[in-house]
């Protein structure tokens, strides 16, 4: 038993040697599928992102902003918050977002647990209080059981809601796009139009920023090198987070992974197409004035990179009891 066990493991190295080695030798890796450790944490998270009744209206859950239907996000400008609020920033995509230096485009929360709470209780978005979302989610029968099941305590606490948001967000990963094949050796993965925008992306240096499993998300970058941003959104980047004014503008480079379903672009969303971004990108972070054709080379390249989205049944929401708090969207 123990000697094919052995065999089993050397087995396994050699599998996972092979695959690295046909692995190109570029800046950017392939994206590996979700390993899923908790699977009844991550149905309860799941439930929760899909919940609305953890907003103040009962009306905006998780997945408003974050359309899992639309690449992780909600393609406005800037999103719809409580009572009709316009949102100040641009919604990022949840998806591929564990694989983030930080969350947020400033950065200001640490990892998606933290990031998980803030849109509750911000009363520009669900504008609810965590005191008042957890004691909704007390009040809900079937709610306490999976509690009690997942974390062997029925005490429900905000602590909790978020570490289970987060495990289903971290399975949000998207693996398989044409790119990835063919970063592992597949030679016809790729057009040779595809082909020539990387190869035009690389040599742009888009690289330096763009790099990584997720192409972004692993460093904070100032938005306007070579000529200045101009908009009229009033977020400072990543300055609010560390109160230096050095960092005025420094945003979270984004990852590009999807990035033919998450328009608009940048942080104001005012790139409306892919198109329009690469062009602003060319000329305020590299200097560079792209011509028509190599804009459309690299859009190519880009919308190679929209891996297997993710699948899964829709969950159903345990009902509320009498004792559910009744939401009032239009107070």
């Amino acid at each position: 038993m123990k000697l094919k066990a052995i065999a089993i493991a050397s087995a396994l190295a050699l599998a996972g040697s092979a695959w690295a080695a046909t692995v190109r030798d570029e800046p950017i890796e392939p994206i590996q599928a979700a390993k899923v450790t908790n699977p009844a944490m991550v149905e309860l998270g799941k439930k929760l992102f899909f919940d609305p009744r953890l907003s103040r209206s009962g009306f905006i859950s998780c997945n408003s902003c974050h359309n899992l239907s639309m690449g992780g996000s909600d393609n406005l400008k800037t999103s719809i918050g409580d009572k009709w609020q316009q949102g100040p920033i641009n919604s990022p995509t949840v998806l591929n977002s564990s694989l983030a230096v930080a969350q947020f485009w400033d950065g200001r929360a640490a990892d998606l647990k933290e990031q998980a709470g803030g849109p509750i209780a911000n009363p520009g978005e669900m504008a609810f209080t965590h005191d008042l979302a957890v004691g909704t989610l007390r009040s809900i029968p079937g709610y306490v059981a999976e509690f009690k099941s997942v974390f062997g305590s029925a005490a429900i606490n905000i602590d909790k809601v978020t570490q289970a948001i987060a495990a289903f967000e971290e399975t949000l990963v998207t693996p398989n796009s044409p790119f990835d094949a063919w970063l592992k050796g597949d030679d016809k993965a790729l057009t040779d139009r595809e082909l020539a925008g990387y190869g035009l992306f690389k040599e742009s240096g888009c690289v330096a920023c763009h790099n990584g499993p997720a192409m972004g998300g692993t460093s904070f970058q100032k938005m306007g090198l070579f000529e200045p941003y101009k908009t009229n959104n009033p977020a400072e980047g990543r300055s609010a987070v560390t109160g230096n004014d050095a960092d005025r503008m420094n945003f979270k480079v984004p990852t590009l992974r999807n990035v033919e379903l998450t328009y608009p672009y940048f942080h104001d969303g005012e790139a409306a197409t892919l198109e329009e971004a690469v062009d602003v990108m060319g000329r305020l972070q590299l200097g560079r004035k792209y011509s028509e054709a190599e804009i459309a080379d690299i859009v190519a390249f880009l919308k190679a990179l929209t891996g297997d989205q993710p699948t899964f049944v829709m969950p159903l929401l345990p009902p509320s009891s009498n004792d559910t708090p009744k939401p009032n969207p239009w107070e």
